[in-house]
């Protein structure tokens, strides 16, 4: 039985942050935050990574991060091209916004074949907790009369920036802990010290804050790519005639879809940890912070990459 691998999606450029916040340095010598997800990752089983990133980032990418892991795991790369579109499809003119996170993950369809895979976003630090849980879950787990899928999930609250706002997918599950419904909400924020999203930047509407949001920590068996595949012409048609430049293929829109088609499960795995990120340039410091007490508290080396700690 193959074990399963993590995909990192780390093309996106940052646009809020104005920079590549994935090699922006937090840690107290020097390090990113994919080095202690990757040091999550590995501890919990992880023996493989494959980066989503873009062509001209590679020769810096491997430089600050991919050469460093490559000592400990074995390392792949995928390219999320602009024009990596469907055969009769092509870039409209004017596009330069990419084409979203299930178009990333669907850049990984040449390399992972009959593997179930996780997948997170580069700049978010998740937790240990995190990683074990949906580790031993694709351990353990196939498709059945469903896909069996999984998601981490955290609590709204403990995902929320002071600097702005956010993009999470809030979800509604069952009492059997599978999701039942996930809408995208591309604008989140605190008014009045509550979360609220709009739609349309007029209309506020208020969130619990205890409600479950994916920050886009996913567990997929091989079949979701195949979904992935035959699914991107029908978003392509859409997108292409309502908002060529900037709409997005987004992984928890196909994940909603398969559920409400009936093709799919997805276990909603409830980690305790709480979830640090970088969406704006002023969340920096307190992420350092946070990161630098794990450090001195010793749930992470003083060094990361030094020393037997990877050594497992």
């Amino acid at each position: 039985m193959e074990k399963p691998v993590l995909v990192v999606m780390a093309a996106g450029m940052g646009s809020r942050y104005k920079g590549l916040k994935q090699i922006d340095p937090v840690g107290k010598n020097g390090e990113v935050i994919i080095d202690f997800s990757l040091y999550d990752a590995l501890r919990a089983g992880f023996q493989k990574v494959i980066f989503i990133i873009k062509e001209e980032m590679e020769d810096k990418f491997r430089r600050i991060i991919g050469d460093k892991v490559s000592r400990f795991m074995e390392v792949e790369y995928a390219y999320q091209r602009l024009d990596d579109l469907p055969e009769g499809y092509s870039v409209p003119e004017g596009r330069v916004k990419p084409w979203g996170t299930a178009h990333a993950v669907l850049s990984c369809r040449h390399i992972i074949k009959g593997i179930s895979f996780a997948v997170i976003n580069a700049d978010d630090f998740y937790g240990r907790t995190a990683y074990k849980l949906i580790y031993d879950y694709l351990l353990n787990t196939r498709d059945d009369e469903k896909y069996r899928y999984a998601m981490i999930g955290y609590s709204l609250t403990n995902t929320m920036t002071e600097h702005g706002h956010v993009a999470r997918g809030v979800c509604m599950v069952d009492e059997e802990g599978y999701l039942k419904e996930i809408n995208e909400r591309t604008r989140i924020e605190k008014r009045n010290g509550q979360p609220h999203y709009t739609e349309d930047g007029k209309h506020w509407i208020p969130l619990p804050e205890n409600s479950v949001v994916s920050m886009n920590f996913w567990g997929f068996t091989p079949s979701f790519l195949l979904e992935l595949e035959q699914k991107f012409p029908i978003f392509l048609k859409r997108a292409l005639r309502e908002n060529p430049l900037n709409e997005e293929y987004f992984l928890p829109s196909v994940v909603d879809s398969l559920l409400k088609e009936g093709k799919a499960s997805v276990k909603v795995l409830h980690t305790p940890d709480k979830w640090y990120g970088i969406t704006y340039r002023e969340d920096k410091p307190s992420v350092t912070a946070a990161l630098t007490k794990m450090q001195e508290a010793g749930l992470y080396p003083q060094k990361l990459w030094e020393g037997e700690s990877w050594k497992l």
